[in-house]
């Protein structure tokens, strides 16, 4: 099962993008149906500098718990900034993709992880995803590359704008009850680019919250 892609000019607006929806795939040979959140060729292996999902089992970046099952497996391939806000506003929008994962294993929208690294148009964008896995009976396998990153900082200092590609040519869904695993061919719909609006949450040190969610699905630019 495939996500339904949205239009570029619409996947460019606020939060509710990329939403992790299935459809059947009626001319699948196989039998199988096509994999969740973009599926196609696989993925490049990870350069040296790339992180797992949670350095250890039990690591708790800002006190957050935010490590993941074995199989399930996020890889962030990318240098840190040398400015100290943007690098925690980077360390931190990947924490928000973690947790979202981690909202997926846990089945609930409610994890401290997800509650911790997202706030406003991100918080509701983070369990419009959860959600579409809880419902569709799903949860993920394999790895999903993150790379090509680049941060940006508002004049203000508050906020910073994380951007990166996500590779999902290797990440499937599989369904819960059966174990199958969901596989698709390669295809652009691998492919996202997404935008993050980090902000500082006010009360905690050094704590980035996804406040905005901008996805740009099939980019090309991410091939």
């Amino acid at each position: 099962m495939k996500r339904h892609p949205l239009p570029a000019a619409v996947a460019l607006t606020a939060t509710a993008a990329l939403l992790l929806t299935a459809c059947g795939s009626g001319d699948d040979k196989s039998g199988d149906n096509d994999k969740i959140a973009g599926i196609g060729r696989g993925a490049e292996t990870p350069k040296g500098s790339a992180e797992p999902s949670a350095p250890h089992a039990g690591d708790k970046p800002d006190g957050v718990d935010v490590s993941l099952p074995k199989d399930m497996n996020l890889v962030f391939d990318w240098e840190k900034p040398k400015d100290k806000n943007e690098a925690a506003a980077m360390d931190d929008a990947a924490n928000f993709i973690r947790a979202i994962y981690r909202g997926v294993d846990k089945r609930t929208t409610k994890d401290a992880a997800v509650t911790a690294y997202a706030t406003g148009d991100g918080l509701h964008y983070a369990q419009v995803q959860i959600n579409e896995w809880i419902r569709g009976g799903w949860t993920a396998t394999g790895t999903l590359r993150h790379y090509d990153a680049t941060t940006r900082s508002a004049p203000n200092g508050k906020s910073v704008e994380v951007a990166f590609c996500a590779d999902s040519g290797q990440f499937y869904g599989r369904e819960i009850k059966t174990r199958k695993i969901l596989k698709t061919e390669p295809s652009l719909n691998d492919f996202d680019y997404f935008k993050i609006v980090m902000v500082k949450l006010p009360t905690g040190e050094g704590l980035w919250q996804a406040s905005k969610v901008f996805v740009e699905t099939k980019a090309a630019t991410c091939q």
